[in-house]
């Protein structure tokens, strides 16, 4: 007897890239939370961290340069303006972040 093809199951991807929302991963991998940090607080951050003044200076640049059709426009500008930091900038805002939340 023949089991179905049907019935078995699809490789499932891994479930850290897939559970995990892009706005932790951006803020990761720019070093600004730790990779533990539960998804509600990675978002309040995540949320500051777009708020912040020197961010949005560089996130208007993004949303003048770039058409951002089908892509959320607060992460993509959000992402990009963090790409377009120093390390010593994204210091300064780790620092200011902290401080927030204290």
């Amino acid at each position: 007897m023949k089991h179905r093809r049907e019935n078995r199951r699809a490789p499932q991807t891994h479930p850290s890239a897939s559970v995990v929302p892009s706005y932790h991963r951006i803020l990761v991998k720019h070093g600004l939370i730790e990779k533990t940090l539960s998804i509600s607080d990675a978002y309040e951050v995540f949320l500051q961290v777009g708020a912040d003044p020197e961010v949005q200076k560089l996130s208007r640049k993004v949303a003048q340069g770039h058409k951002m059709k089908h892509v959320p426009a607060l992460y993509l500008a959000t992402a990009m303006a963090l790409q377009g930091m120093t390390k010593q900038e994204l210091e300064a805002l780790k620092l200011r972040i902290e401080e927030k939340r204290v």
